[in-house]
């Protein structure tokens, strides 16, 4: 079951406020139409008559506490699923067809043994109609059990019916904290490249809050910006954003964040986009695709072949001696050997090698007429 919040979301605690008022006032007003119903029956002149007359105050205290009970088994079953009302009502179905069936096999036996049928002994007839009532629940009984431990899988058997909710386009990408504090997220959806819609689990919308409300000063930027994000989301139409405000259903209790978004997106069959390197190697491990933005990021910077020439400014000197340093627009390090004392000049220099590396690119390049750089010798070895 997916519940959908596609207007503004400004913290999770106006939208869990909004939704226990509207759920007080929902059964209120099922409590008193189900009591208006039980005094109209009581009411009617034929209860003085009738079985129930003078239980005139009993049928409203039933009606009542009727609702009463119906309302206790809605507040103490939170969590419900979609996929376990279509499996008990898929169930059903095969259970019954095949209790037909089974009825079918009984009346053939029983004719064959009775000459007249069971329709000629009363006691045969009364043991029959039990024993195709048995076998009614028990083939129900089992064909839901089965249905709803299988649901899973039940699409690789039946490949027409599956218990989800069907979706346009490609398969949905749940976004994780590290992603929406980053912003990036937001620049991608501008360009128009994502066409499936995003989601945005509950649980990380408090995770958010969280560290908007945290004493600390930069973890507090950090989640207000998070909010920022997801409110330009929302507001563009170029995305289809919704917040999910459901738990997993295979996650445990007391299970972390992470956790939870993996078992998230392995239950809505989606891509789980995020920054942590950590959550990147779980989510691989449990089979789940994961889409990284900053691999995203390394992989969309501009392609430098040796030999080629570049213009760069020199910012600071390198590591080596007579070594400049300086940058990319998109933050690529540039190292230039010969360029220490050109710091602060935009210099021409020709690429002589790339290095890719966890952290990002770096690109070497030497200026023109300056010296290659010295190979250090290795020591020799000790030979005391």
């Amino acid at each position: 079951m997916r519940t959908e919040v596609s207007n503004t979301v400004v913290t999770p605690t106006e939208g869990i406020k909004t939704s226990l008022v509207f759920m007080i006032v929902l059964r209120v007003v099922f409590l008193l139409v189900l009591m208006a119903v039980g005094w109209s029956l009581a009411a009617e002149e034929r209860i003085d008559t009738g079985p129930m007359a003078g239980h005139r105050d009993l049928i409203l205290i039933a009606f009542t506490g009727v609702g009463l009970i119906v309302i206790a088994l809605d507040v103490f079953v939170p969590r419900k699923s979609l996929s376990a009302i279509a499996g008990l009502f898929f169930g059903l179905i095969v259970g019954m067809v095949l209790a037909y069936g089974l009825s079918l096999i009984v009346d053939l036996i029983v004719d064959a043994n009775w000459p007249g049928g069971a329709d000629s002994d009363p006691s045969v007839a009364s043991v029959v109609s039990t024993l195709k009532l048995a076998l009614g629940v028990v083939c129900c009984y089992l064909a839901v059990s089965f249905i709803l431990q299988t649901k899973d899988d039940v699409r690789f058997v039946i490949p027409y019916v599956e218990f989800a909710k069907e979706r346009k386009g490609g398969r949905p990408l749940v976004l994780d904290t590290s992603v929406i504090v980053d912003g990036r997220i937001a620049d991608i959806a501008n360009t128009r490249i994502i066409d499936s819609e995003l989601i945005v689990p509950r649980f990380v919308l408090q995770e958010l809050q969280t560290i908007a409300d945290s004493n600390d000063k930069l973890k507090r930027i950090r989640g207000r910006r998070g909010l920022d994000m997801l409110n330009k989301l929302q507001t563009s139409d170029l995305v289809d954003i919704h917040i999910l405000d459901v738990k997993p259903e295979r996650s445990e209790a007391g299970a972390g964040v992470d956790e939870m978004l993996v078992d998230l997106a392995k239950q809505l069959d989606g891509k789980v986009v995020t920054n942590d390197y950590n959550l990147n190697k779980v989510a691989q491990l449990r089979g789940v695709v994961v889409i990284n933005v900053n691999d995203l990021s390394n992989a969309l910077k501009p392609v430098v072949l040796p030999g080629e020439t570049m213009s760069i400014k020199v910012i600071k000197p390198g590591e080596e001696s007579g070594q400049g340093v300086g940058y990319l627009e998109d933050g690529t390090m540039v190292v230039v050997e010969g360029g220490r004392d050109k710091i602060g000049e935009n210099i021409e220099l020709t690429v002589t090698s790339v290095l890719q590396t966890s952290a990002g690119r770096m690109i070497f390049g030497r200026l023109e007429g300056a010296p290659a750089p010295e190979r250090r010798r290795p020591k020799p070895p000790n030979r005391n």
